[in-house]
Formats: C-alpha cells, structure tokens, sequence
C-alpha cells in the first residue's frame, strides 16, 4: 500500500559549519515536482540538491556536488521510508570545511531522513480523472454532491449546459456514476479519461 506525506516539512542541521535545510514536499505529478523546485530556486544556497519518486518514476539531481553524495541519498531516504509522490529538496550553505564523500552522503540523506520522520505518512489513494455533461438546471445537485465528496473539478459552460471534469478517488466512481444516470435519467454518463502512461 503506497504511502505519501500528509504535508510540507522541513528541518535544518548544521554539520561542520556547513547549514543543511531538508523541505519534503507531496507532489502529484512531474510537474508540480518541478513547479516546486522553481518556486524554491534560492541563489543564497551552494548548491539545491534534490529527489523525487512519483510512482515508478525517480529523478535526483546531485547540484554540482560529487556524483552519488546527493541526489541518490536523498532518494535512498525516501524509498528507505517507503514514500511515493513525495519531493525532498535539501540547500546546503558551505561553511569551509569539507566533508568529503561519505560525510556528504551521510549529510544529505541524513538530513532528508531526519525531514521525512517529522512528516505524517498517509495513505495515497489512487485518483482517477472523470468527465460529464450535464444541463444547467442538474448542475447544483452535482455540484452538491462533488463538494460533499471533496473532489477537485472544474467545469465549463457550454451552449448545451455544463461539461464538468472531477478528480475521484477509486471508491467515489460508482456512487457519481449511478447518481448522473438518476439524475440525467441515463442521457449522461461518467467517463473516466485515462491518462497516458510513461511507463
């Protein structure tokens, strides 16, 4: 059962003069991912080393220090807590004294662990895109029922009344599905778009 975080954390260590600040982060998808690392370009820093795992999907970036001493470790910490669509970004403000290869491994997978225990692991429930069409006089009965639901959607007005996208979760699908056929007295129906795989 994959597991995410609950919410943004951070922690900050100093190691050998050197400030070590961790922010992990959820990330539904490649772009928030990167939408986050832009947000948090910081110049002050020498160097932003980052990971992400998003599904089966990894990326990590080491930021100028030696191969192998950032990035990977940051992700070791996040598979080692058995995390998913989770970014952990780690800034580090050089001191003047070098910590040499092991010391900045141990550095930025330790500071990316220690950010991670702060952090409430919750289930990741699966979501899955819907779409519908509905006439505007249905629209608030719809309307009611996603907000009850909590889902995220959008919807646009068209001629013919409103073309509505949700994101479900997988448990939400049936009960929306039955309801638009009462409601639209079976003239809609709820499709799911698939969304295309990398993988």
């Amino acid at each position: 059962m994959p597991f995410t975080i609950a919410s943004q954390v951070s922690y900050e260590e100093d190691i050998k003069k050197s400030r070590f600040e961790a922010i992990a982060v959820p990330v539904e998808n490649e772009q928030a991912a990167k939408d986050f690392l832009e947000l948090h370009k910081d110049l002050s820093t020498t160097h932003q080393c980052w990971a992400w795992k998003i599904g089966h999907h990894v990326r990590f970036n080491d930021d100028g220090e030696p191969t192998g001493t950032a990035g990977r470790p940051i992700l070791a910490a996040i598979e080692g807590n058995e995390l998913t669509n989770v970014l952990v970004l780690v800034n580090r403000w050089y001191g003047g004294i070098k910590l040499g290869t092991g010391g900045l491994a141990r550095a930025y997978g330790g500071s990316a662990g220690q950010c991670l225990l702060l952090a409430e692991k919750i289930e990741l429930i699966e979501k899955k895109k819907t779409a519908f069409q509905c006439q505007f006089n249905e629209w608030a009965i719809f309307q009611y029922e996603l907000s009850q639901q909590q889902a995220e959607y959008s919807e646009e007005y068209t001629a013919e009344g409103v073309s509505v996208t949700a994101l479900l979760q997988i448990h939400q699908i049936a009960p929306l599905a039955l309801k638009i056929q009462d409601v639209t007295r079976g003239r809609e129906q709820l499709k799911i778009i698939e969304e295309p795989n990398d993988d």
